[in-house]
């Protein structure tokens, strides 16, 4: 096997002659590669350093190969530095990983009980190594969709879960990338109007020792150690990278996008315990904030917080942004915890360092960046704090949503700004009203059906003795806690739901579905499943709410046939040319006054959208006049056709507690109680 000096090119880049491996560290004194046919382990020192790149080209070899690194350098924990060449490490490059052969304790890299000795036991045997791979694939005709945000719906979801208990997808395909690919499954998405998936971690993750110790899995994938590679265990086939590029190009022929929900916060090597896996073997100085040099800054609450204001790792992580879109060809991110990503020492800088990098960068201009701006260190939420061309999750929108909903009193004001787009976050920094993703459920919390089943979290599944998960959860049991048979009860759960739904899909800004809530999904209660990979995080297909799903597609339709529910301006903005564009309304028929707004005992209001001058994505268009009527109140309430908007015949398009009703109306109608309804008129 003849070894070169190759170049210094990061990663295993495949040749005509063999494969050019390079591996970034500023404190080895050597890195040795190892290359493994079958268990039998073959090491070669890497013969050529340019800067911090130890490099070099192995003739004979090729895809297929499993391969990682040793590192010799210094080990003192203390001072920050804690190579250990027994230890197997990952290239932070890898394209395809095989995970771990075992659990996790013959990984860590100190001994046990001291933190100062290192453990001399090679990781070989159990530990993950990386795969060369080739990457081509046969794309076709498949091009970037660039749907635009405000035409956007967001289906939030899981890979494995959406799909390992469809009945209609072939047994060996369900919970894997081509699963979430099949027919049936883009058919229910097209019926649902969703223009794009939103996928919980997919880059190749490890399952936390403490939860294998419990008998229980990290389902949510939040424990990252290749950014470069689909997790394997979502593979159907044993080539996982052409998979995932296969699902993406059908859902693209589908009209669905795919944004990646990306871990670059945090990795799975935890904290000042946890395993030696890649960084820490490498350059743990480096990759990783350390506040003392023993252990890690904990800004993310999982035990270490990765370094983006390092050259070394910012140049990573952009480099895995660009080879997603340009390789694999997703459509966008949802970044965890983004606001570390912009920390430069504590503070939070949103035009420098990363998102500086990403704003100038031409493979990342098309694509959707939406971030969850908060973590868990000092002044932490960011929320309406991001560059121009980002979008937030809006925590906001959520508990004002929820608490409208629940009958809560004050909140009349925080509802109506949620529902256009909550301008007093965004509209002041130069954003639109795209700037906010409209959320009412997520992954993180209880689905929709458990919001207004549930007071009180059950997470003792967990294993935690119920003391995890957000306890601050806006919910309403709806007069039951939990499973019921009260007829009464189940009507105003359903009441809710339907009427949170018309506010999520009818709401300026851009909506996100959680996955399953369109089925009537319950996790029984739990709001923290992240470790609960079984029937409490699947989606159920086996009693789907076909109403509920059909009422998410009605609404649907009428965000995307009326641009009036997507516009990309404020409301007001151009209010001086078009003077009646938007009226608030109490029921009696009378514009809102200040006194109104702040009435604690106020819970209903009547929303009014001219459409005879809609800005939005199709440019300046004529559409429908709209009336939402909005009761938040426990008991039903008459809404007054206001006189300001005319009294001509309205239709009503969308009841929230009589789904299947409409019908034409004048002078005023009824509106049941925690109910929402939508009347519409042609202009003119």
């Amino acid at each position: 096997m003849r070894v070169t000096r190759g170049h210094d090119t990061l990663g295993a880049t495949p040749e005509d002659a063999g494969v050019n491996f390079g591996v970034w560290s500023s404190v080895a004194t050597a890195v040795h590669l190892c290359l493994f046919d079958g268990d039998a382990e073959h090491i070669v020192e890497l013969p050529a350093r340019t800067g911090n790149v130890f490099h070099g080209h192995v003739e004979g070899i090729g895809a297929g190969i499993r391969y990682g690194f040793r590192v010799d350098g210094p080990w003192d924990p203390v001072r920050g530095h804690r190579c250990n060449p027994t230890k197997l490490l990952v290239d932070p490059y890898a394209r395809l990983l095989d995970p771990p052969r075992s659990d996790t304790r013959l990984l860590v890299g100190h001994a046990a009980g001291s933190l100062n000795r290192a453990d001399h036991r090679d990781s070989a045997p159990v530990g993950l190594r990386s795969v060369v791979v080739d990457g081509a694939f046969d794309w076709g005709e498949d091009r970037p969709l660039s749907i635009p945000l405000a035409d956007s719906i967001i289906y939030e979801t899981h890979v494995k879960g959406m799909t390992v208990a469809h009945p209609g997808v072939p047994e060996e395909l369900r919970g894997t990338y081509a699963g979430l690919a099949h027919p049936t499954v883009i058919e229910h998405l097209q019926g649902l109007g969703v223009t794009a998936v939103e996928l919980l971690p997919v880059h190749q993750f490890i399952h936390d020792q403490f939860l294998l110790d419990r008998g229980l899995r990290n389902y949510w994938g939040y424990n990252t150690i290749g950014f470069f590679a689909p997790h394997r265990q979502y593979a159907a086939t044993a080539d996982p990278i052409s998979e995932f590029k296969g699902m993406v190009r059908l859902l693209h022929a589908g009209g669905i996008e795919v944004i990646l929900d990306v871990v670059f916060n945090h990795t799975a090597e935890g904290n000042h315990l946890g395993p030696t896996l890649s960084f820490r073997g490498l350059d743990n100085k480096a990759y990783y904030r350390l506040d003392p040099p023993a252990h890690y800054v904990n800004w993310t609450g999982t035990g270490n917080t990765v370094d983006l204001s390092a050259d070394v790792v910012l140049r990573l992580v952009m480099d895995s942004l660009r080879y997603w879109v340009e390789e694999m060809h997703v459509d966008g991110f949802r970044f965890d915890l983004a606001t570390t990503l912009g920390r430069t020492h504590a503070d939070f800088d949103p035009l420098g360092g990363f998102f500086g990098a990403v704003a100038q960068d031409p493979v990342l201009g098309h694509t959707k960046l939406i971030a969850e701006p908060w973590d868990v260190g000092p002044n932490g939420y960011r929320v309406g704090q991001f560059p121009t061309r980002w979008s937030e999750w809006n925590d906001t929108y959520r508990d004002t949503v929820r608490d409208f909903w629940k009958a809560t009193p004050a909140t009349v004001g925080a509802f109506g700004d949620a529902v256009t787009g909550s301008s007093p976050l965004y509209e002041m920094s130069g954003r639109d009203p795209t700037a906010s993703v409209n959320l009412v459920t997520s992954h993180d919390g209880f689905t929709l059906r458990d919001l207004v089943s549930y007071d009180h979290t059950h997470n003792d599944a967990n294993g935690e003795s119920n003391h995890d998960g957000h306890q601050d959860n806006r919910s309403w049991n709806s007069g039951a806690e939990g499973p019921t048979d009260d007829p009464v009860v189940l009507e105003i759960r359903a009441r809710r739901t339907r009427a949170m739904l018309v506010s999520l899909l009818l709401s300026q800004g851009v909506p996100m579905l959680l996955g399953g809530d369109e089925l009537g999904r319950t996790q029984q209660g739990n709001n923290n499943a992240y470790n609960q990979d079984n029937d409490i995080s699947w989606l159920d297909w086996s009693s789907v709410d076909c109403g509920l799903a059909s009422f998410v597609g009605r609404l649907a339709t009428l965000r995307r046939r009326h641009p009036t529910f997507r516009r990309t301006a404020w409301l007001h903005e151009h209010a001086a040319a078009d003077r009646d564009l938007v009226g608030w309304f109490r029921p009696s028929g009378e514009e809102m006054t200040v006194e109104d707004w702040g009435d604690p005992n106020g819970r209903s209001v009547a929303l009014y959208l001219a459409g005879q001058v809609v800005h939005c994505t199709e440019g300046t268009v004529t559409d429908h006049d709209v009336l939402l009527l909005f009761n938040g109140d426990l008991h039903g309430v008459g809404f007054r056709i206001p006189p300001a908007v005319g009294h001509e015949e309205w239709t009503l398009v969308v009841d929230s507690a009589h789904p299947e009703r409409t019908e034409a109306v004048s002078g005023s109608v009824e509106v049941d109680g925690l109910g929402a309804v939508v009347l519409m008129r042609p202009p003119g």
